[in-house]
This record gives C-alpha cells, structure tokens and sequence, in this order.
C-alpha cells in the first residue's frame, strides 16, 4: 500500500477503519497479542439469510482495514461459529417435513434430522452446509467452528469448570434480569438429559466445584440427575454461551445486531467475570422485511442469499451491506437494482478521487482495495425498461440494442455486462413484467405524446442521449401541468416537473418509474421510441 493512502487509513472515517483503530491497542505494550482473533456467530435454526452474511461481511471489511493499518504486522484470524447444539425451539416455517421435526423439538440442533434429503446428518449439519457453501462463493477467508464439536471435544472444557468456579457471580449478572417465573429455574448450565436427549431449562439442585459436577431434577421423572458439565454434556444458556466462547477463544472483535445491546453487555461482564477480556466491536441495525418487520430464519422473510444471487452479483450484495451499517434498512426485492447501480456508480468514480476519498468509498471496502478498473457501459436499471419496451425474451436481442447504442461493446469484450443482462432479463420476469400497468393518456397526454413524436421525427438516427433528453424537456415546457416553478429553464422561465416523466413511464413502459428517458430512448432508438409511443396512442401497448 503506497504511504499516501496509509497515511490517510490511519485517520479515514470510514467505518471499517474506525472499528479497526479499536484493536491497535491489542498489540502495543507488554502483553501485546500476536495475533487477533475476530468472531461472527450463527444460530442454524433456520435457512441462512443474507443477514448472516452481511455480518460476516462486514467483519471481513473490519479485518482488512486492521490489516491495512498494521500493514499485515499481525496475524489476523476470522471464525465463523455455528451454535449447533442449540435446542429446536419451533418448528421453521420454510422447511418441509415439518410434522417429522416436530417430533425432535428440544433436541440440539445437530441431532435434529435432515427435512431437506439424507444428505447430511442433521438439521443443523444442513444448515452449516448451506452457509459454508455460500461463504465459501464469496470467497471469504474465515474457519468454520461447530459448538457441537467444541463442546464435545473438550475445547470449552477449562473454561466451562471456571464457569462452575464463578457460577455464583454469574447468577448475580444474569438474575436481575429476569422475571419472577424465569429467575426461578434460570441456571447458566443447560443439561442434555441422557435419557431424552433434550437441552433441558432446569435450576441446580447442587454443585461440586472440585468434580467440576452438578445435579438436577429431570422435569419428567422427577429423579434426581448428576452429571459433568465437560465433555459435551451441558452447553451454557445464551448469554452465558456467548461470553464462554470470547473468554475460551480469546475473541477480540465480534459485531452484533441492535436487539443484542443488552446481551453484548451482560455477556461481557460475565467474560470478566471469567478472567478475560470482552471483544471490541459495534451494534448494526437491523434489516427489515418489505412489510418493515425483522427478518427471522425461521419465518424466511425477506430475502434468501440465493435468492438475491438470482438476480445480482455477489459484490453488490457486499456494497449493500457496507453502507450506514447502523442505519436501519430495507432488505427486499425492490432493493437490487439501485444497489447494482449505486455499486457501478461507485467504481467508476473510484478512479477520479483522491486518497481520503478513496477510503471512503465502499468499493474500496468490497473488493479490500483491489477495485475494478470500470463500471459497465449500461445501468441495470435502464437494462431493466429495456427489456420491457422490447419484451426481450434472451440476450441476444438485448446485445442487438446495447451493441448498436454503444459500438465494440460486446459479450466477449464486456462479460460483467453480459452477466448484468441475464440478471435483468431474470429480474424482470419475476418482478416488473408481473407488475406492469399501463394506462392510457389523456387528451393533454395525447398531445404532448404527438409532440414528441414529431420532435423525435427531427433528430438525426444517431441523436445522443443529450440530445433526445432536450427534446423531451422542450415538449413539457410550455405545458402548464408540466411546469416546475422550484426549476429554472434555459430561458428563465418554469423548469420541468418529474410528472412529465411519471407520465412517459406510466403510459409507455407500465412502470412507475424509470431511468433519465433521453438515455432510454439512446439505448432503444429513436425509431423503436416513436414506436412505443405510436402504440400508446393507438392503445396497442400490453
């Protein structure tokens, strides 16, 4: 890295590099570390969502900015943990075999059957699958870890018998907390019953700190129950669990959503009161579905990863999630366009800023600091009406108008575009064709549609975008519904107001919206333009 751009990473207020900057502290002094561990958790009681990812995401962008700040002086590390010994709780929503799972509510989730195929051992083995599978596309750097193999193995052994040790203490953190009913049965150990196999919420009857044992009354038999709490014979109740995993691993840095302020808190103290240090991190707001609520794994609201793949690139997703990460957003279909935009917008500009600007800009974060050297010729967003004025069922057709409106540009010499055609061409059958509604103009309409068929008629073949977009401003600027009295025109008088292109949208492509029409109408051509509108005005148009 040149030293401009260190010397600007060292005080660059781009998010990444001010969570990065917490972690300095780790490795000067004494008992500097060698190494920083950072963290991101999963709970596979569901379908991974993209939720999952941007944390994983993220963190990444965090890691490679610490990185870039200690000019890779220090080892970093990035472990993906999967709470698989959780018990099923419910049922999810978006599995089949649904009544099958039912019979296994309360066993951990990696002793839980497959609904999906035999493929895999359990529910929770599915789900790690699924997520490792998709992690491993995107091409992150991170280690897998399953609480089933940790507990198991002996890993959390030391740190589990000094959780014994200070049970006191962490009772004293957790009860305050609680409700009447809930403080009474609260334990920080969760027992898996031999018997029935499941994760079981019951107080301790007694503990034998020095046996590292503790004992129970199973709620079914009423028989009195003593076991290890190594070895995989108890995991820790949530919080508990959390702080477990920082203090056994010695995590330095692990974000966590909004809803979670309360347990960061009470697990970090719980971490202390283990004898380590709580990681660094920060609270990101949540993602929403298109109805404003949280999405959950197990409802399997808002969008999937694959589903979002459907239809864009991996690193726009990645864009998407590195923007205002403690901003509250919207994680829906509707999203996927102006984030593939907003994403080539971003490259391209890229290349004209300075270093300071650089770091800020999210395509840095996204591909850790090796950008494209371009955006694409066309915007996703004006492939999308393009497909819907032509009814474009294949590429070919599509390259047939991209190859003329920008000459040398083909699939070969311009794959990312080609790959952003079949994302539209897919996009498009899903979401806007179902949603197109054309109306037809009224008489003022029909007029001004008139006019800018003869204002069209005017311009040369070749007419470029600036040229058509004039033609069209100077069709609604006499048009009183279509003055805009905040704008100023080329001759001081009324701009143009958005109506005037609400309407063309409306009436012409059946949307609500749509791309700067001179540029559309540069891509599709003038003639197939003046067609669209001579089918409006005939009433043809579907």
């Amino acid at each position: 890295m040149d030293t401009e751009l260190l010397n600007e990473a060292l005080k660059s207020n781009a998010w990444p590099f001010e969570e990065a900057r917490k972690l300095l502290p780790k490795i000067e002094g004494s008992d500097a570390k060698s190494e920083i561990l950072f963290e991101t958790g999963y709970g596979p009681s569901g379908l991974p969502h993209i939720g999952t990812f941007g944390e994983v995401a993220r963190t990444t962008m965090v890691r490679h900015a610490f990185r870039v700040l200690t000019q890779d002086s220090v080892k970093t590390r990035l472990i993906c943990f999967s709470d698989d010994l959780d018990g099923l709780r419910k049922v999810p929503d978006n599995v089949p075999n649904r009544e099958r799972m039912a019979e296994f509510i309360g066993k951990p989730l990696s002793r839980v059957p497959d609904p999906f195929s035999d493929a895999y051992p359990s529910f929770g083995a599915a789900n790690n699958a699924r997520l490792r599978q998709f992690l491993d596309r995107f091409g992150f750097d991170y280690e897998f870890a399953s609480a089933t193999d940790y507990y198991t193995s002996g890993r959390f052994d030391a740190m589990l018998l000094k959780m014994l040790a200070v049970y006191d203490e962490v009772m004293d953190i957790i009860l305050p907390t609680l409700g009447p009913d809930r403080r009474a049965t609260y334990s920080p150990f969760l027992p898996i019953s031999p018997r029935s196999g499941n994760v079981l919420q019951v107080p301790m009857v007694d503990r034998d700190v020095e046996r590292g044992m503790i004992a129970y009354i199973d709620p079914e038999t009423g028989e009195r129950v003593e076991t290890t709490v190594t070895g995989g014979a108890v995991k820790c109740q949530w919080k508990a669990d959390w702080a477990l995993r920082w203090a056994a691993l010695k995590v330095d840095y692990e974000m966590a959503g909004k809803d979670l302020i309360d347990s960061v808190t009470l697990s970090s103290r719980i971490c202390r009161a283990l004898g380590q240090t709580p990681p660094e991190g920060f609270n990101y707001e949540l993602f929403l579905d298109d109805k404003g609520g949280k999405i959950s794994k197990s409802k399997g609201n808002g969008l999937t990863i694959d589903e979002w793949l459907t239809y864009a690139s991996p690193k726009s997703l990645s864009f998407y999630m590195f923007n205002k990460p403690k901003a509250a957003k919207k994680l829906y279909f509707d999203v996927i366009p102006r984030a593939v935009d907003e994403y080539y917008a971003f490259v391209d500009a890229y290349w004209r800023q300075d270093a300071r600007q650089k770091l800020q800009n999210p395509v840095w974060h996204v591909h850790s600091g090796s950008v494209p050297d371009k955006g694409v010729a066309v915007p996703f967003a004006m492939l999308l009406n393009l497909v819907s004025a032509s009814n474009a069922g294949d590429k070919q057709t599509l390259w047939g108008f991209i190859s003329r409106y920008a000459p040398g540009v083909t699939p070969q010499s311009a794959p990312e575009l080609d790959e952003l055609v079949g994302y539209a061409l897919a996009y498009f059958e899903d979401f806007v064709r179902p949603a197109k509604v054309f109306r037809a103009p009224d008489d003022l309409e029909r007029q001004a549609l008139e006019t800018l068929d003869a204002k069209l008629a005017a311009l040369p073949a070749d007419a470029d975008a600036a040229a058509i977009q004039d033609a069209v401003l100077d069709v609604a600027r006499p048009i009183q519904r279509y003055q805009d009295a905040s704008k100023k025109g080329p001759d001081g008088g009324p701009g143009v107001s958005v109506e005037w292109f609400q309407a063309l949208y409306q009436i012409l492509l059946g949307q609500e919206r749509g791309p700067r029409f001179g540029s559309f109408a540069a891509l599709y051509g003038i003639g197939e333009t003046r067609a669209l509108i001579r089918a409006a005005l005939d009433g043809t148009l579907r």
